[in-house]
């Protein structure tokens, strides 16, 4: 029998406007989390510096993975977005310490879209169904 995708978490939302783009899919053993940037209190965390902000990304990551029964242990590549080269070495530390042991597979890249943060981090994970976390 064919399964089906799977939206995990309920609607993304920036400054109260709904986006068109789902949190997380779970596709058979796999999640795909959507890129996430910082956020405070549901707004585009726009200050901070990138330790701060790197910080912000990889917690709501945590969250997001715990509403698919994943840990960040689970997390198999990840993908970044930095708005400035000098960023990277602030932005490493603190990768560094949520992801420990066996880190995931990682690209990074600079981008000029980030106009308000400094960072985006998009992860996916693999967790087969019906395994325990």
């Amino acid at each position: 029998m064919a399964q089906k995708k799977e939206v995990i978490g309920g609607p993304l939302e920036i400054n109260g406007r709904v986006l068109s783009l789902s949190r997380a899919i779970r596709a058979g053993d796999f999640v795909f989390l959507t890129g996430q940037i910082p956020m405070r209190d549901g707004v585009p965390m726009t200050d901070g510096s990138i330790q701060e902000q790197t910080r912000a990304v990889l917690d709501d990551i945590t969250q997001t993975l715990a509403t698919a029964d994943c840990t960040r242990e689970n997390v198999v590549k990840a993908m970044v977005w930095l708005r400035e080269r000098a960023d990277f070495p602030g932005f490493n530390e603190i990768y560094g310490e949520y992801f420990p042991v066996e880190p995931p597979t990682r690209s990074a890249i600079v981008s000029d879209l980030l106009v308000d943060v400094r960072v985006e981090v998009e992860v996916v994970a693999y967790r087969p169904l019906g395994a325990s976390a």
